[in-house]
């Protein structure tokens, strides 16, 4: 089965903000016949998830600008504009962005799948607003109890 292609020109496609970054969806598995879902997202100072595992899917990042620090397992990955990196199915992983500035990324899921968490959890954003609000408790137990639905495992940091 074929489908048309998907055309987002700058600033184009839906935005949610899920507890506290904001992603705008530049392919959905809907557009892909599932094969793959693709994101811009902008990660604010402080933001991030906490680290998880994906049952289902990879997941890579392009840092289009700014600095975000990775977790890879023990391995900890600063890295700036330009790096790639790619998360196999079943690796613990996170990231966050440590610095002052607001970090934006490329994010890709294969299979797709893992938007429609995002669609469930987060919150459509107005147009004029250009980032999402920071996460309230409520938001973060959403994420916790929905997170498992789609194969997410999320391990929550022991303080």
């Amino acid at each position: 089965m074929t489908h048309p292609a998907t055309i987002r020109r700058p600033g184009e496609g839906p935005r949610i903000g899920i507890v506290g970054d904001t992603y705008r969806f530049l392919a959905t598995g809907k557009e892909t016949n599932g094969k793959y879902a693709t994101f811009d997202a902008l990660v604010p100072p402080g933001g991030g998830p906490p680290p998880h595992i994906h049952t289902r899917e990879e997941e890579s990042f392009l840092v289009l600008e700014g600095e975000i620090t990775f977790q890879l397992g023990e391995e900890r990955i600063v890295a700036g504009a330009g790096t790639f990196l790619n998360m196999p199915v079943r690796s613990l992983h996170c990231f966050k962005n440590e610095s002052d500035q607001i970090a934006r990324m490329l994010i890709s899921v294969a299979p797709a799948g893992l938007e429609q968490m995002f669609l469930e959890v987060g919150h459509p954003l107005a147009d004029d607003v250009e980032l999402a609000s920071p996460p309230t408790r409520e938001e973060i137990q959403k994420l916790l109890e929905v997170a498992p639905q789609y194969g997410i495992e999320i391990r929550v940091p022991q303080h």
